[in-house]
């Protein structure tokens, strides 16, 4: 489902804002207000940089310990379907050696 994050494009827009346009228009602009506006902006985009590169990497990692987990689960099923087939009767079932085990049938009184 398409929300306004996935939408290509939409989440760069700028607003007035942030395109630093007003509606009235500025009498007297200081220049080191402006420098200093910038700067923090600055700082600002480089720290999300930095958390956005931070969690890429911790996902990266969750994701490469996933493959390796289900590889491993993949691996075990093909192993345990191997090693263990069940008879028709579901009262045996044949072990490694080939032996072949019975189960206990027990009534319950409830």
């Amino acid at each position: 489902m398409k929300d306004v994050n996935t939408l290509p494009g939409l989440h760069k827009l700028r607003t007035m804002f942030s395109a630093k346009k007003r509606s009235i228009p500025r009498v007297q602009s200081s220049t080191y207000l402006d420098l200093y506006m910038i700067n923090k902006e600055k700082e600002r985009l480089l720290k999300e940089s930095e958390r956005l590169g931070m969690r890429d990497t911790g996902i990266k990692k969750r994701l490469e310990e996933i493959d390796l987990q289900t590889n491993k689960l993949q691996g075990a099923e093909a192993v345990g379907k191997a090693n263990t087939n069940l008879s028709s009767s579901g009262d045996a079932f044949t072990q490694k050696d080939g032996a072949k085990k019975e189960w206990k049938k027990m009534t319950l009184n409830y």
